[in-house]
């Protein structure tokens, strides 16, 4: 059997803002791990990750107004898939993100390692 080589690559990526840095990663994260959120999704735990929570109504608010989207859709998305995942979770009685996915997106400079192993074999038969 050949010996496996390993290649690293490296990207830098600036972003403006918390917020757009989490949406960054959490596109990376869900991708990675096969997860098939729609971009509203993704903006949804970015958003609830820089604020802190998605309880309070003032929060809800400002994402209504920032993605021309409606409370009630984010109910929706709340409980039909975000929370039945675990990506979401009620803590003190608020809805917050997973804690083991939670990052300080506001002081952080993040890097990513990821591993793909495995042998894998040709698809295409001929």
């Amino acid at each position: 059997m050949e010996a496996r080589k390993e290649i690293l690559q490296r990207m830098g990526i600036k972003s403006e803002d918390a917020l757009s840095l989490a949406e960054r990663y959490y596109n990376i994260l869900f991708a990675m791990n096969g997860f098939k959120f729609t971009q509203r999704e993704v903006q949804l735990v970015a958003f609830a990750a820089v604020r802190g929570n998605m309880t309070y109504g003032n929060i809800r608010e400002d994402f209504c107004r920032k993605y021309d989207t409606t409370s009630p859709t984010i109910n929706n998305m709340i409980s039909k898939k975000l929370k039945p995942m675990g990506i979401l979770v009620k803590v003190d009685g608020k809805v917050k993100v997973n804690p083991k996915i939670l990052l300080d997106f506001k002081n952080v400079n993040i890097i990513l390692e990821i591993k793909l192993d495995g042998e894998f074999k040709p698809v295409i038969k001929g």
